[in-house]
C-alpha cells in the first residue's frame, strides 16, 4: 500500500496578505497598477495586497466633494472612485491601499463587513502612531458630531487635529483606495482647499504632534507589520 498526503490550498482568508513599496509615484500611474491588482484579487489569484507609496502634490476629489471644496489650488486635480470629499496627496504622505477581498473573514472582521474593515484600517494606523508616543483614535468608532454632515469625519484623528484621512472603493467586495497618513510637516499641503470639508489648519503631521523629525523607514516598517496583522 502506498501512503499519500493531500495537499489542500488554503482559502483566500487563510492566505498573508502579499506586500509592495511603489515609493513615490504619479498618482495616475497608481490608480492603473491598483486597478490591476484589484482584479487579481477579484480573479482570486491572490488573497490581497497591502500597498504603501507617496505621490507628487495632487488633489483627489472623492465621490462626496462638495462645491467649495477647491477653491485655490494650482496643482493637478483628479476625480476619483473612492468615498470622502476632496482631499490632498503629496511627498510628505505615506499612502496606504489596501486590496482586499471583503467577502472572506479575517481576523475578527465578518463576511462583506465594510465598517468592520475601515475600523481595522484605522485602529492599525492608530497602534502604529502609538508606538511613537501619539494617542489617537479612528473616528468611525465614534458618534460623529454635529457638523458632521458637512464634513467628513472619517480617519484617524489627535483630539481636534487630523493625522490620517481615509477613503476607499470597493468592487465586487474587493476594496481599493485607502489611508494617508501625514508623516512630515510640509507648509504647501493642503493650501486652496478644504481637506474632507474642514478647514486647513485642522490638519496634523506626525512630525508636527511630535514635535521632532520621524524615520519614514522606520514608521513604514512599523505600520507594515500591524496592519498586515490586523488585516
Amino acid at each position: 500500500m502506498t501512503a499519500f498526503t493531500e495537499i489542500i490550498e488554503p482559502g483566500p482568508s487563510e492566505r498573508d496578505l502579499d506586500f509592495q513599496d511603489w515609493g513615490l509615484i504619479e498618482y495616475s500611474q497608481a490608480l492603473l497598477k491598483m486597478q490591476e491588482t484589484l482584479e487579481q484579487v477579484i480573479a482570486g489569484h491572490t488573497a490581497g495586497t497591502l500597498i504603501f507609496c507617496s505621490h507628487p502634490p495632487v488633489v483627489t476629489l472623492g465621490r462626496a466633494t462638495q462645491a467649495g471644496d477647491v477653491f485655490g489650488w494650482s496643482g493637478p486635480l483628479l476625480e476619483v472612485s473612492r468615498g470622502g470629499r476632496a482631499t490632498y496627496h503629496g511627498p510628505s504622505q505615506v499612502v496606504v491601499y489596501p486590496i482586499l477581498n471583503l467577502k472572506e473573514p479575517r481576523k475578527g472582521r465578518g463576511p462583506q463587513e465594510i465598517a468592520g474593515y475601515l475600523r481595522a484600517l484605522e485602529d492599525g494606523i492608530v497602534e502604529a502612531l502609538r508606538e511613537f508616543g501619539i494617542d489617537s483614535t479612528g473616528r468611525s468608532r465614534h458618534k460623529k458630531s454635529e457638523t458632521s454632515h458637512e464634513t467628513d469625519e472619517t480617519g484617524v484623528w489627535c483630539g481636534s487635529r487630523k493625522v490620517a484621512s481615509l477613503g476607499i472603493s470597493v468592487k465586487k467586495w474587493v476594496t481599493s483606495h485607502g489611508a494617508a497618513i501625514n508623516l512630515q510637516q510640509d507648509p504647501q499641503a493642503f493650501v486652496g482647499m478644504n481637506p474632507c470639508g474642514f478647514q486647513t489648519n485642522i490638519m496634523a503631521s506626525v512630525e508636527e504632534l511630535l514635535g521632532a523629525p520621524v524615520d519614514r523607514s522606520h514608521f513604514q516598517d512599523t505600520l507594515k507589520a500591524i496592519l498586515l496583522k490586523r488585516l
